[in-house]
């Protein structure tokens, strides 16, 4: 044991070069893990604001906001809860009981909360269950800003555990392929010592004890950096409009609610304990052990005579082993998205899928490299001779070309998928609306109401309100649809282009309900029970069934099932030669509430279906940058390493006649090369992933559904829309980075001649 510590630690320290491009990737990913894991401890526990609404009470009493239903756990009964839209008001039975204990005060312009000066033990015994009782910190629930600060984080939530999957996904392949790589360079070395009668145990031994003491080191570093990181990443997601203005990071892992003391800073245990740092650190140990582990089986097994011969040249770069784990990843994520498509086409559109689904696929691909690269670069012809030299150097070291194109891969494939599955997606459900509406102008605003005359030059006028309601399907899961509430269901159908499958929407009152394919019961005629968006529940009749499309054909209901939901849009269709302009005028004449705005159909379906939305796309954007930064770091210590051990080939390519110039165009060739077999294989995994996506729109376009009834739309013909500037970016960075790093790291101190 101890001839094994010494020897790995002479390594290290004489072989820093390798080691370096291993610690960085090491320390750079728990980085970003750990950046991205203090962000969701912050969300998840967002510091408590102080009380404004009813700051002078000491109790707050709140209608209950959520509605629980009793479902099946298997054989056991539980209970399931849902936030409901628009909760009925407090009870008057109950404000005329609080009147007895004391003052109640009252909010005219939101009288959905009550505060009362009163004690909170007297106010619980009066309401019971009837009713929120709320003291403290938590009468900011009361406040009109609080549903808008939950959504705020629950926005984070997503947008950090998307980015935090994806990040850590991106640092484990590039860790786990570096410390791959700098076994591999060290064949030679490996071949000697067995020729000296090193047993297989013996190597294996040194490169897990050099990957735990990389690991150690980069992993404690990259935690420090972690911390010192994620107050910047959370600045980023607030400048980006990702985050509320008052989203911090502390930086520490501890609660935000709790007050910072000296035993929170970085030199305390406390610090190292909580749980993004541990998760972080833990990490990155295991995944360079498993990489060195990985590398050091077949580097113990292969004989000394083979190592060395490997030594000089590719000869068995895919070991069966890692064929049959790509061939599996390849078979799950094709046979994944195939299923998919069989079973429910509209998961491909969920982001969960879209963001999650593609590693699969990239991760074959990736693991399949070293044997996809030979075919691609096959196809590659240079002129010249120093254009022969690049693709044979490029041919005979598949392992240098696959370590420089794996990140490409990995960078390209994620840009491609992320933000072309998101832009398809926002493009499908943009055409959808336009299909759908009929309307000519459309008021938009919160709390509308229209005047009792017409409305000149209006024929069709169509309030509706935004709702929800709820049905337990299958008896175990509570489902929540968004609804529409609207008062006539005839202007409704002169209004809109809804994809009928069935039924007839003008046949809905308010003893019926329009939902769409993808409930479990969709039959007209069909009785559901389901619970409105203020918590009643009632049973109403299927009047018509609309088809799934891109998710957002919800329901349709009457005024009298929306409880107290406020009207927040007016669609109208003009009479034959009216000029819009003026109906425009007499609409903001007629109708009246907050921030009453009037636009053209075409105008609202600009701003409020857009190819993606702003704040998604930058969540997209800074995590690519993300993920963009950390593997091209990565990609310039694989190519410093690997020109590390090029000395002697390069010294005897300028003995032969080859000009510096000569040596620096190869160079850059090689790395050109390399970048273009990665961006050739990234885009052929978005190829797969986009076309699984394109498949799944088809599936759902109305047309494709079993006859989509009158008024039907035209189908999803949007196809999918690939991110060419996305892209395109992302493979500049990375040829600059290869190429920079390549001619470089081989002119350091000119110990070869190629740096002049």
């Amino acid at each position: 044991m101890l001839t094994t510590l010494t020897s790995a630690w002479a390594n290290l320290r004489t072989r820093w070069h390798l080691f370096a491009g291993a610690f960085v990737a090491v320390a750079l990913g728990v980085a970003l893990v750990a950046s991205m894991g203090l962000g969701l401890a912050a969300a998840a526990d967002p510091p408590v604001g102080k009380p404004q609404r009813f700051a002078a009470q000491p109790v707050v009493v709140m209608p209950r906001d959520t509605l629980t239903v009793e479902v099946d756990r298997g054989p056991h009964r539980a209970h399931a809860s849902k936030k409901i839209p628009h909760p009925q008001p407090v009870d008057k039975e109950i404000l005329r009981e609080l009147a007895e204990l004391g003052t109640v005060h009252r909010d005219h312009l939101a009288p959905d909360a009550v505060g009362v000066d009163a004690s909170a033990t007297a106010v619980r015994e009066v309401v019971g269950d009837r009713a929120q009782v709320l003291t403290g910190a938590a009468r900011r629930l009361a406040d009109p800003g609080a549903e808008r600060d939950a959504q705020a984080v629950v926005a984070v939530r997503a947008m950090l555990g998307t980015a935090g999957g994806v990040s850590a996904f991106v640092a484990a392949f590039v860790t786990a392929s570096t410390f791959a790589f700098v076994v591999a360079l060290r064949r030679r070395e490996f071949g000697l010592l067995r020729l000296a009668g090193a047993t297989p145990g013996r190597v294996r031994r040194q490169l897990i004890t050099e990957a735990l003491a990389v690991g150690v080191a980069a992993s404690a570093t990259g935690c420090a950096l972690g911390s010192w990181g994620a107050p910047l990443l959370a600045r980023a997601l607030i400048d980006n409009g990702i985050a509320p203005p008052w989203f911090t990071v502390s930086g520490t892992g501890t609660p935000q609610s709790t007050s910072w003391t000296p035993w929170t800073s970085w030199t305390s245990w406390t610090y190292w304990v909580s749980w993004p740092f541990q998760l972080a650190f833990w990490t990155g140990l295991f995944v360079a052990v498993a990489g060195a582990w990985a590398a050091s089986r077949r580097a113990g097994r292969i004989g000394p005579v083979a190592a060395l011969r490997d030594a000089d040249m590719d000869t068995d770069v895919m070991p069966w082993s890692r064929r049959i784990v790509g061939a599996a990843l390849l078979t799950l994520g094709l046979g994944l998205t195939v299923h998919t498509l069989w079973a429910d086409p509209s998961a491909l559109l969920k982001r969960k899928t879209y963001t999650t689904q593609p590693m699969i696929l990239i991760t074959a691909a990736a693991a399949l490299a070293p044997l996809l690269v030979r075919p691609v670069l096959r196809l590659i012809r240079l002129p010249g001779a120093v254009g022969l030299l690049v693709r044979e150097n490029a041919a005979a070291s598949v392992r240098r070309t696959a370590a420089v194109a794996a990140p490409v891969l990995v960078t390209v494939a994620l840009a491609g998928s992320l933000m072309g599955s998101a832009e398809s997606v926002s493009a499908a459900k943009a055409q959808e609306a336009n299909e759908q509406t009929n309307a000519q102008l459309i008021a938009t605003g919160a709390d509308l109401s229209l005047a009792r005359q017409p409305v000149a030059g209006a024929a069709i006028v169509s309030p509706s309100a935004s709702s929800a309601v709820f049905v337990r399907e299958e008896g175990t899961a509570l489902v929540r649809s968004e609804a529409r509430a609207v008062s006539d269901p005839a202007a409704l159908a002169a209004t809109s282009r809804l994809p009928v499958v069935s039924g007839d929407i003008r046949h809905l009152d308010d003893r019926s309900i329009v939902v769409n394919e993808e409930w479990e019961h969709h039959r007209v005629g069909d009785r559901l029970t389901v619970w409105l968006g203020d918590g009643r529940r009632t049973r109403l009749r299927i009047a018509a069934v609309l088809a799934r499309g891109t998710g957002d054909n919800g329901a349709y209901v009457t005024m009298a099932n929306a409880g107290a939901a406020p009207v927040d849009r007016i669609d109208v269709r003009l009479t034959p030669g009216a000029s819009p302009a003026a109906v425009t005028d007499a609409l903001l004449a007629a109708t009246s509430g907050h921030d009453v705005r009037v636009r053209t159909a075409a105008a609202w379906l600009d701003a409020t279906h857009p190819r993606v939305k702003p704040q998604t796309r930058q969540g997209m954007l800074l995590l690519l940058g993300i993920a963009l930064t950390y593997t091209a770091i990565s990609l310039a210590g694989t190519q410093l390493m690997a020109a590390s051990v090029r000395d002697g080939e390069l010294r005897a390519l300028r003995r032969a006649g080859a000009t510096r110039a000569q040596v620096r165009w190869m160079l850059a060739g090689e790395a050109l090369v390399a970048v273009a077999a990665g961006t050739a294989l990234g885009l052929a995994v978005t190829a797969l992933n986009l076309g699984g996506l394109a498949a799944a729109l088809g599936l759902l376009s109305p047309e494709s559904g079993a006859g989509a009834g009158a008024g039907s739309g035209a189908g999803l013909e949007a196809g999918v829309v690939v991110p060419w500037g996305v892209v395109g970016s992302a493979v500049g960075v990375c040829a600059v980075v290869a190429v920079g790093a390549g001619v470089l790291g081989a002119g350091w101190g000119r110990r070869n001649g190629a740096g002049g």
